[in-house]
């Protein structure tokens, strides 16, 4: 009889929690997003405190790459990014660098030290990363040009090979289904 009670006290505890953990702001995302579907939209200030849309970015494609500067993996594959940035955004591709809960003076410190370029926004209540799935870092998000999610990468390091085949495979689909 005592262990069934303090069964039945561990799993409402489990529960009780899970509930809780659901309407924090640091709860865990829902379920990443299926490859094809549309990328949910969302608004973020950026550095300079300008509000971002992904909706404005329709046309190109579009790296998400939710990262910490805490998190090395993600400051291992950021000039990665950087040199992506730098080589195909004349071609219709930006990074959208999201960075999840930190503080944004110490987020530009680091953009500063380290000379990124890309556009950095600050989720400072984790609502775009919970919508995206994202539990743990880094998680990178590839979006084609109609808004649709055609890859997403987690903890996997990007390297510029990578980016580079990822957006040339984007670019000739895009391509394949305009000349259709």
């Amino acid at each position: 009889m005592y262990a069934s009670s303090v069964g039945r006290a561990i799993i409402f505890l489990v529960f009780l929690f899970l509930g809780l953990q659901q309407n924090a702001g640091w709860s865990m995302g829902s379920r990443p997003p299926v490859v094809g579907s549309p990328a949910a939209d969302f608004s973020l200030p950026d550095l300079e405190g300008r509000v971002q849309s992904l909706t404005q970015y329709r046309g190109k494609i579009v790296l998400l790459n939710f990262w910490a500067t805490w998190c090395k993996p993600c400051i291992t594959e950021m000039p990665a990014m950087q040199a992506g940035y730098d080589k195909l955004r004349d071609k219709g591709f930006v990074v959208l660098a999201i960075n999840e809960l930190e503080d944004e003076e110490k987020v530009k410190e680091h953009i500063r030290s380290y000379g990124h370029t890309f556009p950095v926004l600050m989720d400072r209540d984790n609502r775009v990363a919970n919508k995206y799935g994202v539990f743990g870092l880094p998680v990178s998000v590839f979006i084609d040009v109609n808004g649709r999610v055609q890859e997403y990468i987690k903890g996997g390091l990007l390297t510029e090979r990578k980016i580079d085949e990822t957006v040339a495979r984007m670019q000739s689909q895009s391509a394949s289904r305009t000349a259709s």
